[in-house]
């Protein structure tokens, strides 16, 4: 037995989707700063939209003052990266991105 489990597999292919859903948007316009790329309109109603149906899944009222700039601010404040832009991150910020992001309940998917 190789000792990979289905859970194992499973919750591998949520982090790869995951992880390739923020690099579409973070490697799409890789000469902007990351919060020009995350304050574009699409990418908002994007977010937004993975928010809700994060929330609706796990059965978790949407906050009624949830604002996702308000959020993004913090996300890049926390990690210091609102100014980083995309060509000069590491795997590890990236990942360390990744994971703010979901710790908050923003989620990607490709």
């Amino acid at each position: 037995s190789s000792g990979i489990t289905a859970e194992y597999g499973k919750q591998w292919y949520q982090r790869r989707v995951r992880g390739d859903g923020l690099t579409r948007i973070v490697f799409t316009r890789k000469n902007k700063s990351l919060a020009a790329i995350f304050k574009s309109k699409s990418v908002l109603e994007l977010l937004t939209k993975n928010y809700n149906i994060f929330c609706s899944l796990n059965n978790t009222p949407v906050p009624e003052d949830f604002d996702i700039k308000r959020t993004l601010d913090e996300i890049f404040q926390s990690n210091e990266m609102g100014e980083t832009r995309s060509r000069t991150m590491s795997n590890d910020q990236l990942l360390k991105l990744l994971e703010s992001f979901n710790s908050r309940g923003i989620h990607f998917s490709s």
